[in-house]
């Protein structure tokens, strides 16, 4: 496309015809957002928010100003309207904000789980938010401008929105901040600086990581009482859960029952379900990593893992250690023990479509541990399983047809235009495919002559339209409940119970207590019976139902 014949632009007047489409279209889900809130009527309202779209417009066209050159305006262009638009689909439909964690999302989203976010509806948004804007703005002629007189105007373009936004923050300042300290979200929803922030604060984190060395942790690790023999050895298998929340699951008290396999295990007497667990963050790049850490939440919030980690400890303690990935990888926590992916197997009665279902892992398991060092494995092994689980927006996809007793399922990636219920069946559907592999992976454990135990624990949970929210990934202090409560249960065969000392009775009556993936780090090396100065009792769950009476 070349442009028109028709009489070239100033690029000041380009910029202020940008700027003036990216502060309004492309901040509709703001205005939106804004408009519904019950101090945003009447009269002060509006001029509230009259100032508010003032001051976006004048940031707007001070972050324009640098790119005023004419090589550089009309990519910049581009580049911001697609930023744009794109995000205010998400945020319209998903009601998510970009920020931080969430561009992190997005960098570590992998092209199957890209192609279950593609819908019409984003076609179509990208199109007129994007596109077609995108078109006319390439084609328009730019008039050329003496470097010299280019700066001094882009000096005085900026200089003039520096102006207008600080004219208009001082005017409505009292509204505007207790706007936005009352509903903190909104700052994250402002285009195209939501973006721009979240790409300066992910940039310099990767810079500072880079520079960072791997620390180690848990030196002294040793086995307390290491095994003899593989064959009766200790074999704990940690399952890691996709996107469950805890108010959907059966074990939980939910009216529908999505877990009754598990139920059965947990009349049987050996399985205890934890039902007040808050997880480290509400995606998995964050709490993957952090459940797996020493650090804690709190401590853990905003570094990455340039420490070792559980996994770490597990084998200098002796272990032999496994990590099966039916996921989108492990984030960095199975880099240095042996791991396996089991997303692309030839197995065609659970890999339909080129994607296995997570009893991919149970089929491969056995060969696996066939294949790791048999000394180790005398000592005794810790396999780590993590799940596609309930992951969305597709979640019709994450239950074979056997696993689909809710019905009618919605069966589109656009969750808002399906109707309540049929969103929820396909999510309940996905927690029923999740009781089916844990309470087979316990069968199977139920099989072996030795000690065996399994534990379960969902990374985060999930929004399914409350408050306009769905999928998960909102900052921590202002996500949902239902994004930070997950399910969490412990199975232990009577062989184990017997040779660790470990009373269930004792356990179940703790069960309720509140707990977080901050003891998931202790409670393994615990039950791991691994000895070292990285365990804290007190952050180990099963402790105080441990040993002699």
């Amino acid at each position: 496309m070349s442009p028109t014949n028709r009489a070239p632009w100033h690029p000041t007047a380009l910029l202020l015809i940008l700027s003036l489409w990216l502060a309004t279209v492309g901040n509709l889900p703001l205005w939106k957002a804004l408009w519904r809130l019950p101090e945003t009527h009447g009269l002060q309202a509006v001029i509230t928010l009259g100032s508010l779209v003032l001051v976006v417009l004048a940031a707007t066209v001070l972050l324009l100003g640098l790119f005023l050159w004419p090589r550089w305006l009309k990519p910049a262009g581009i580049a911001l309207l697609l930023i744009t638009a794109s995000s205010s689909y998400f945020m319209s439909s998903y009601g998510i904000v970009i920020d931080p964690t969430m561009l992190t999302n997005v960098v570590q989203t992998d092209m199957g789980e890209a192609m279950d976010l593609l819908s019409w509806p984003l076609v179509v948004t990208l199109a007129l938010g994007a596109v077609l804007p995108g078109i006319w703005w390439w084609r328009q002629p730019v008039r050329r401008v003496g470097a010299g007189r280019l700066v001094l105007q882009q000096l005085g373009v900026g200089l003039l929105g520096l102006l207008v936004a600080v004219a208009m923050l001082w005017m409505s300042f009292q509204d505007v901040a207790s706007l936005m300290r009352n509903h903190k979200t909104l700052r994250y929803m402002i285009n195209p600086f939501n973006s721009v922030y979240a790409v300066a604060r992910v940039s310099v984190g990767r810079a500072a990581q880079a520079q960072q060395v791997l620390e180690p942790i848990g030196m002294d690790a040793h086995l307390t009482a290491p095994g003899n023999s593989v064959d009766t050895s200790p074999l704990i298998v940690l399952v890691v859960g996709e996107t469950a929340r805890a108010a959907n699951f059966g074990l939980g008290g939910y009216a529908r029952d999505t877990t009754p396999q598990l139920k059965q295990l947990q009349a049987e007497g050996d399985l205890v379900y934890f039902s007040n667990v808050s997880s480290c963050g509400t995606n998995t790049q964050t709490s993957l990593p952090c459940m797996f850490s020493s650090q804690g939440r709190e401590r853990f919030e905003g570094a990455d893992s340039h420490q070792e980690n559980l996994l770490d400890v597990l084998q200098r303690a002796g272990l032999a250690v496994l990590w099966l990935d039916n996921q989108s990888g492990c984030k960095g926590v199975c880099d240095r023990i042996p791991h396996t992916d089991t997303r692309n197997l030839n197995l065609p009665d659970i890999c339909p479509d080129g994607e296995c279902f997570d009893e991919a892992m149970l089929r491969t398991l056995p060969d696996e541990l066939a294949r790791l060092d048999p000394e180790r494995r005398a000592r005794g092994t810790v396999v780590v399983m993590h799940q596609m689980g309930s992951h969305g927006p597709a979640y019709y996809k994450r239950s074979p047809p056997a696993m689909k007793l809710f019905q009618p399922e919605c069966n589109s990636n656009a969750l808002q235009e399906c109707p309540p219920e049929q969103l929820q069946n396909a999510y309940d559907n996905s927690l029923r495919n999740t009781d089916h592999l844990l309470a087979q992976t316990v069968r199977w454990l139920q099989t072996l002559q030795r000690p065996t135990a399994l534990v379960y624990v969902s990374d985060h949970g999930e929004s399914l339209g409350e408050k306009g929210l769905y999928l998960h990934g909102m900052p921590y202090r202002m996500a949902p409940t239902e994004q930070t409560h997950v399910p969490m249960l412990a199975w232990a065969s009577k062989s184990l119970q017997h040779t660790q000392g470990l009373r269930l009775e004792c356990l179940k009556g703790q069960a309720a207590q509140p707990w977080s993936h901050d003891n998931l780090f202790h409670t393994m090396l615990g039950l791991a019976r691994v000895g070292t100065t990285a365990l804290d009792g007190k952050l180990d769950m099963l402790a105080p139902c441990t040993g002699p009476t």
